[in-house]
C-alpha cells in the first residue's frame, strides 16, 4: 500500500456520534468516522455490521437520531442531491446504472463530463453508444466509477466494489481509485474482500453491531487480518 499524497489536516467527510437506523430498529451506535482529501479509508465489517448503513446515512438517504454528518467542515441535515452539489459521490451495490440507456447517456446523467469519465477509464470510450445492459459486470462497475468521478467529487463512496467482479476488473478499479487518491479525492470504501481493502487503503475502520470496533492505519490492521477475521469478519465476506 503506497499513500500518493499526504492526506489534509481537515477532514472533508465526518461522522460524529451518529446513530441511525429504520423506524426502531438501531443499526449504527454513536459511530465516529473522518475521511480526509488525499486518502482511502476502508469500512470493513461483517454482513449485518452497517456498513451500508453508514453510507446511505453519510448520502443524506438515512437521518440519524442523534450525532451529526459534517461534509467539508458544515454539519448536513439536507438532501442528497445538495450533498451531491458539494462534493459527494455515492456508487450504491447495485451500481446504479440505467441499462436501457448507452454508456454516453449514463454518463450524461451525471454532473460531469464524458471526457472525465475517460480520463479514469478510456477503455469504455470503444462501448460508449452501446447499450449499458449488453456491458459485463465488471465494464458496468467502470462506467459507475467513472460517472462518479466525473463530478470531480471531493469525496467518494463505494459500496461493495469488487462483488462478483473477476480479478483483473477488480485491480483496474482499484487502479482508478489510487488515481483518483493521487488527484486529492478522499475515498470511503466498502470492500467484502478485507485483504483487497486493506492493501489499497491508508486507514480503515471495522464495524460490529453499529459500533467502530478498531481503526487504525491499514497496514496495521492488515498484519493483524487473522485476528481481525476471526473476532469481527466471521470468515463471511461483508455484503451489508
Amino acid at each position: 500500500m503506497t499513500t500518493a499524497m499526504t492526506p489534509s489536516s481537515a477532514p472533508v467527510l465526518v461522522a460524529e456520534h451518529v446513530t441511525a437506523g429504520y423506524g426502531d430498529v438501531r443499526v449504527l451506535q454513536e459511530l465516529d468516522l473522518r475521511v480526509h482529501a488525499g486518502e482511502i479509508v476502508a469500512l470493513l465489517g461483517r454482513n449485518g455490521a452497517g456498513k451500508s448503513t453508514t453510507l446511505s446515512t453519510l448520502a443524506g438517504l438515512v437521518t440519524p437520531s442523534s450525532g451529526r454528518v459534517l461534509l467539508n467542515g458544515k454539519a448536513r441535515r439536507d438532501a442528497p442531491f445538495r450533498r451531491v452539489r458539494d462534493g459527494l459521490a455515492y456508487v450504491v451495490e447495485e451500481r446504479g446504472v440505467l441499462l436501457g440507456l448507452t454508456t454516453a447517456q449514463n454518463l450524461r446523467l451525471g454532473p460531469g463530463s464524458v471526457a472525465d469519465a475517460l480520463a479514469y477509464f478510456p477503455e469504455i470510450e470503444p462501448h460508449l453508444g452501446r447499450q449499458a445492459g449488453l456491458l459485463s459486470g465488471g465494464q458496468q462497475q467502470m462506467l459507475a466509477v467513472a460517472r462518479a468521478l466525473a463530478s470531480r467529487p471531493r469525496v467518494l463512496m463505494i459500496d461493495e466494489l469488487s462483488l462478483g467482479l473477476a480479478p483483473m476488473f477488480v485491480e483496474r478499479l482499484l487502479q482508478a481509485l489510487r488515481q483518483a487518491r493521487e488527484a486529492g479525492v478522499g475515498v470511503l470504501l466498502v470492500e467484502q474482500h478485507a485483504r483487497t481493502a486493506l492493501r489499497v487503503a491508508d486507514r480503515a475502520y471495522v464495524l460490529n453491531q453499529g459500533r467502530v470496533a478498531l481503526d487504525g492505519p491499514a497496514a496495521d490492521l492488515l498484519e493483524r487480518l487473522p485476528e481481525i477475521e476471526h473476532a469481527y469478519l466471521g470468515g463471511d465476506p461483508a455484503q451489508t
